[in-house]
């Protein structure tokens, strides 16, 4: 959930792991810290390591966000979907925000992983989305490793169920 200047600033050694840190924040907001996916992880890592920066000297913020436009434009073409022209950058940080504060209806979490010092702004930010239900998948979990596998599929833990095993959730 960073803004797109917070992520053409990013060094090879903001990368540790599956954790990026934002080190040099937009807006005045506070340095985080983000868990990214493995799959994330291995696409940054094809990009060539010819500066100190993932997005190398070459490329200047307006280069970087004319990049985002041109593949926005050519995907809307492709698809047949003129709505895709109207997602910016900054959409994702809304639907991630969003989809965050939904998921774990933590709103100071949120404010925390946008970075932002004020939570009126991140309030913004939740607000985008009315979600009808509060519905929930159940899965019961016997052994480590379904559990783990649970985990991994976005499920939360809730308690244990008697001698059956853990019982899990995740929204609909």
């Amino acid at each position: 959930m960073a803004r797109s200047g917070e992520v053409w600033t990013l060094k090879w050694t903001d990368l540790n792991g599956n954790v990026l840190t934002i080190n040099e924040p937009e807006k005045n907001s506070n340095p985080r810290q983000l868990k990214i996916s493995d799959r994330l992880v291995a696409l940054i890592n094809t990009l060539p390591r010819k500066d100190k920066r993932i997005f190398g000297p070459t490329m200047n913020l307006n280069n970087f966000r004319g990049n985002f436009i041109k593949r926005r434009h050519y995907l809307a073409r492709t698809l047949g979907n003129p709505r895709i022209d109207q997602i910016t950058f900054h959409t994702f940080r809304h639907f991630g925000a969003t989809m965050l504060y939904h998921k774990t209806r933590d709103i100071l979490y949120v404010k925390q992983k946008l970075g932002h010092r004020n939570i009126e702004s991140t309030m913004m930010y939740t607000q985008l989305i009315t979600f009808e239900s509060d519905e929930y998948t159940h899965r019961v979990a016997k052994t480590i490793e379904e559990a783990g596998k649970f985990v991994d599929a976005g499920f939360e833990f809730v308690c244990d169920y008697e001698a059956e095993g853990k019982l899990f959730r995740k929204r609909k």
